[in-house]
């Protein structure tokens, strides 16, 4: 990951940065880290999910790896693979896809964990504490290494699993039990891509 040296005293500072690009960046202590680019297939299973939750709720409400949320810790942000937003957000995120911590939380936030050890730590511990002590309703976390999806629903400020779907499990979301989905189906669209 690219380094910028330059230090922001506040999120606010930050916020007001453009460096002329469309590059995402974690702001981790007071400095601007890179994101690299998301593997094909995150990406897939990230617009799978995309389209299957446009179907459900249209798309002003479902938002992609460019929404950013800010969180407490380090770092001060994060940009999950996809997020469903509420209907206020919509006006809210027209000048800038940020959901500010004073905002109200969004309904669901899922990652795609992308391979390594260190990209396992930071789904399955440091974003899951964040987005627990952000009060995210419910968070998915979906691994292609082991194709399966891990669903935590937020109960007493903590996250309680829902369960480890895997196979022809029915995705089971608390918010959204409308949603028809196999997890195989999720996999499925995947492992067909790369044949």
């Amino acid at each position: 990951m690219l380094q910028i040296k330059h230090r922001f005293q506040s999120f606010e500072e930050y916020l007001s940065y453009d460096d002329g690009s469309d590059k995402l960046y974690e702001l981790f202590n007071g400095e601007l880290i890179e994101i690299p680019p998301e593997s094909g297939i995150n990406v897939q299973i990230a617009t799978f999910l995309l389209i299957q939750f446009v179907c459900l709720l249209g798309y002003k409400r479902v938002r992609g790896h460019g929404l950013e949320l800010e969180v407490r810790g380090e770092p001060r942000n994060r940009f999950p693979d996809l997020t469903i937003i509420r209907e206020e957000h919509i006006q809210q995120l027209a000048k800038r896809n940020t959901i500010r911590l004073e905002m109200l939380r969004p309904l669901l936030v899922i990652e795609v964990v992308s391979p390594g050890e260190l990209q396992r730590d930071r789904d399955f511990i440091a974003k899951r504490s964040q987005y627990q002590d952000c009060g995210i309703p419910e968070y998915w976390i979906i691994d292609p290494e082991t194709q399966t999806i891990l669903i935590l629903e937020l109960i007493d400020k903590t996250y309680t699993e829902i369960g480890n779907f895997a196979g022809n499990d029915l995705v089971v979301s608390p918010q959204f039990s409308q949603l028809n989905l196999k997890i195989s189906q999720i996999f499925d669209a995947v492992n067909q891509a790369e044949r």
